[in-house]
């Protein structure tokens, strides 16, 4: 029996990027396509089978043990970007700030769609969604030079709408304009899920 439930929901690909530079200024460059492969994206800041393990991880992990990259993909909604930009009271926010490897448009709730979820696209290329992304001020820097005045405003307007990020379990390609179709585990949400997050 599959573990998967296919749905009906297809995002659509509207950006594409690789964060080439470094963390201390985020920036995606613009692509029309990209690779994808077991160590992510080629060419990637956040290529790589592992990576060390950071201040998200401190309740499992010291800072910087070894642990598998399932944060290869960051992955932004379209109609969630339009909200942050309202937010921040901008008219328009570019994804390039935000180093996001993809944005896709048409999937609501995108932010949280369920973990282990996967987006297939039209190579076969699949992503599996880890978690949540969650919103922080490394982004801010890169908004505030563009932006002068509203870079301190991202990290509220963003919160819940920054995206998910994924890692690679079918290698294939990506293009702009690529369909991405949903699959998500088909089990019930844990009874225990409220209990646990109040402890």
């Amino acid at each position: 029996m599959p573990i998967l439930k296919t749905t009906d929901y297809i995002g659509r690909i509207t950006f594409l990027g690789r964060m080439i530079g470094t963390y201390d200024l985020l920036h995606s460059e613009p692509i029309q396509s990209l690779k994808a492969t077991f160590a992510g994206i080629e060419g990637e800041a956040h290529e790589g089978i592992s990576v060390p393990s950071c201040t998200r991880m401190t309740p499992l992990y010291r800072k910087g043990t070894p642990i598998a990259n399932t944060r290869q993909v960051s992955i932004l909604s379209a109609e969630e970007m339009a909200q942050i930009a309202a937010k921040m009271g901008l008219d328009s926010l570019s994804p390039s700030l935000l180093g996001a490897t993809m944005v896709v448009e048409g999937i609501p709730d995108f932010s949280h769609i369920p973990p282990g979820s996967r987006l297939q696209g039209a190579s076969g290329a699949t992503l599996v969604v880890n978690l949540n992304n969650r919103p922080c001020t490394i982004p801010s820097r890169a908004i505030e030079a563009q932006h002068p005045g509203f870079g301190a405003a991202f990290s509220a307007a963003a919160k819940g709408r920054r995206g998910v990020v994924a890692w690679v379990e079918r290698e294939g390609s990506f293009a702009l304009g690529d369909s991405l179709r949903l699959h998500i585990p088909d089990q019930r949400v844990w009874a225990h899920l409220d209990a646990a997050r109040k402890a």
